[in-house]
């Protein structure tokens, strides 16, 4: 007997219209099914292409300077040039390098802070050692390298007392201030001892006696700001108590001070108190210190601690050792008169006095002061004096290229006496994930509670994904990470079991501004225009986490610049993760393919049907000829 064939005039006269169309629709459905079911179950395990035993990356000692590509294999996470990176540098067999490499005297290039650019400037008042940033006719297209024999640092906590000598060539801090224990050159290495100009006995000891005064330890101090910070000892040291601190200081005569700092895995950013505003938000910091900072507070009507003023948090703390305070014991070693030094002291109580801070202590080398809570009583004090006035009209947050002002910040205003303007906010660690202030109370605009929520929520699912496709994220391998665009801080929320600590990032022209938020929670930042180079040295950051970035900026600058900014300040070996859509991560690779990167492009956490995607790279290891001037 004949078989019936499909598509046979029999089939037809059998099967009617309408047992055809539901046929195929049977046969579309479980066809759609089953793609939807093969997808997921690809995308339910961890991506294998990243496997942390792999070799790329790990040329010992020379130039890996292969280009990727979508299809690379395996990418590799693990530092290999702990201990011995003494082979002269090479270039691999037949790369092509589309970006040359700088001369080796670019390896400590920080383009905003260029020394022989800021000579064009004005000296009064500092001016000088502000941000000054290349114009277009004066941006590199090459790749700053790093010094020969680089090697990657010491893992925290070892960082914290030790730091190669290869990797900042430079013994003036070692010389100048042998005699306050700052740093020692020991072989091949350098250590920090932890001490100070005004804490002999160490960092450590001196932070016990502050905490003798206030309480450093209850939980109520998390976040701090060291003004003229050296080698950021006392950042450092705060670390063990919980407390996380904002040290800068400019790029002066005492050589690479921050450099010293980032490399021993403490947060620090090139910085000077001089016209501009600090560039943080208004009420970030618990606390304010000084330690012989040598700034003129009293100066100007008093407008350094009016800025101070403006960044710490209602009840914060500002502390001050050094000239003018104990001016009798130490005023024949710091060559002042006793006059001299009295009115200096003198002049900052005054001016601490019409800021209506309340001087909470002095004992030995330390003075203490307290911001007020509120500004109920300080607007009956104001009427007492002529200057400085509570400021009438301001975005007191925004701090990018935005000069000090001579007035008060006023707080938001509150109900009652004893109430904390603008929020009272919980201790650490619970701060990191309750409700900001800032939040609850509608202070900014376009952002509520479920925000925060949605946010938590979606970075414990992103944070799940990291650690799956970089094993080293949670192992110690990362301890200086930067967050380009932070939003409400997820990323370092979600890290705070594990020994790093986030720079974490809101460009300037951010809407809404979420800084305040980040300082609320607990953790640090600052304000960035990403078409301008970032206020560190190179090799600064082990983990650079960009997230919708480039399809902000690509309307405004040439992302290529924003690329090799990434790459001055990503170490050697270390890892870049770049969220973003297809269509622009594409554009990126095509430009990193000549930056001696490594990468891959991987789906979204959700799965592959997302349009959002997530970009791996790995910058390779090389390091400047030693022959190049």
């Amino acid at each position: 007997m004949a078989r019936d064939i499909v598509g046979s005039p029999k089939i037809h006269q059998i099967m009617d219209p309408t047992n055809r169309r539901l046929t195929y629709a049977f046969i579309v459905a479980a066809l759609c099914a089953l793609f939807y079911a093969l997808g997921a179950w690809q995308n339910s395990s961890p991506p294998s292409s990243l496997n942390p035993t792999s070799n790329l990356g790990s040329t010992a000692g020379g130039c890996d300077c292969s280009s990727s590509s979508p299809s690379l294999s395996a990418l590799d996470f693990e530092a290999h040039h702990q201990m011995n990176a003494r082979d002269a540098p090479g270039s691999a067999a037949g790369a092509v390098e589309n970006f040359p490499a700088c001369p080796l005297n670019f390896s400590e290039y920080t383009p905003c802070q260029d020394r022989t650019r800021g000579r064009r400037f004005d000296r009064t008042m500092l001016v000088y050692r502000e941000r000054h940033c290349p114009g277009k006719d004066e941006a590199i297209r090459c790749l700053v390298p790093a010094p020969p024999n680089y090697k990657t640092p010491f893992r925290w906590p070892t960082s914290r007392d030790y730091a190669w000598y290869d990797n900042i060539p430079h013994k003036e801090l070692s010389i100048e201030k042998a005699v306050q224990n700052w740093i020692q050159v020991e072989g091949d290495r350098f250590r920090f001892p932890g001490g100070g100009t005004m804490f002999p006995r160490g960092a450590d000891a001196y932070i016990d006696d502050i905490n003798a005064l206030i309480s450093l330890t209850d939980g109520t101090i998390r976040t701090a700001i060291d003004t003229g910070c050296g080698v950021a000892s006392w950042g450092a040291y705060l670390l063990n108590r919980g407390i996380i601190t904002m040290s800068f200081a400019p790029r002066d005569t005492h050589e690479a001070q921050v450099q010293f700092a980032l490399e021993r895995g403490v947060p620090a950013m090139i910085g000077v108190m001089a016209t501009q505003r600090l560039p943080y938000p208004a009420r970030a910091f618990d606390m304010a210190h000084c330690s012989r900072c040598l700034i003129p507070w009293y100066a100007y009507d008093g407008l350094y601690l009016i800025e101070v003023d403006r960044v710490l948090r209602p009840g914060g703390y500002w502390i001050l050792s050094g000239p003018p305070i104990h001016w009798k014991k130490y005023y024949q070693g710091w060559e002042r008169t006793q006059e001299d030094l009295k009115q200096e002291q003198d002049s900052i109580e005054e001016v601490a006095k019409r800021l209506c801070w309340r001087k909470v202590i002095e004992k030995e080398d330390l003075s203490i002061w307290q911001k007020p809570i509120n500004h109920v009583e300080c607007n009956q004090v104001q009427r007492s004096y002529q200057t400085p006035q509570i400021c009438e009209t301001d975005n007191f947050d925004f701090a990018w290229y935005r000069k000090m002002s001579a007035c008060i910040t006023p707080l938001p205003e509150v109900s009652r006496q004893d109430e904390v303007a603008g929020g009272e906010l919980q201790k650490w660690p619970e701060r990191a994930f309750a409700m900001p202030p800032r939040i609850s109370r509608s202070l900014v605009p376009g952002l509520s509670p479920k925000h925060f929520e949605e946010d938590n929520a979606a970075w414990k699912e992103r944070i799940t994904y990291y650690k799956r496709a970089i094993p080293p994220l949670s192992q110690g391998r990362y301890r200086n990470i930067m967050d380009m665009n932070a939003y409400l801080g997820g990323f370092a929320a979600s890290m705070i079991d594990y020994p790093v600590w986030v720079m974490n990032v809101v460009p300037a022209s951010s809407s809404p501004d979420t800084l305040g938020v980040i300082y609320e929670r607990g953790f640090i930042g600052t304000y960035q225009d990403w078409c301008e180079a970032f206020s560190t040295y190179p090799r600064t950051y082990d983990l650079i986490h960009a997230n919708g970035i480039f399809s902000t900026y690509q309307d405004r600058c040439d992302i290529t610049y924003i690329l090799l900014e990434m790459d001055r300040i990503l170490r050697p070996e270390g890892t870049i993760i770049i969220r973003d859509t297809v269509e622009v991560l594409t554009k990126v690779q095509a430009i990193t393919d000549g930056m001696r990167w490594n990468n891959q492009i991987l789906d979204h956490e959700s799965g592959p049907y997302n349009p959002e995607k997530i970009l791996l790279a790995i910058k390779t290891y090389w390091t400047a000829d030693p022959s190049t001037e």
